[in-house]
């Protein structure tokens, strides 16, 4: 049995600043534009979504892609 500890990532302080760096978020995979200076994804239906860091800070993100 995993502990909560365990199935969560640890808290990143900052988002990667790299031009197409990616990053996960509720699931899905967002790839930072850097002509833009903003996150690229698709949404539950696939259809491409973009977020501002900001937004991406509230939502909760990871460097790696959780169950």
């Amino acid at each position: 049995m995993r502990t909560a500890m365990e199935t969560q990532p640890l808290p990143v302080a900052e988002l990667p600043t790299a031009p197409c760096s990616v990053v996960w978020s509720r699931g899905h995979a967002y790839v930072l534009e850097g002509f833009r200076a903003r996150w690229v994804g698709r949404d539950d239906r696939g259809r491409p979504h973009a977020i501002t860091g900001a937004e991406m800070q509230r939502r909760g993100w990871s460097l790696t892609r959780t169950a």
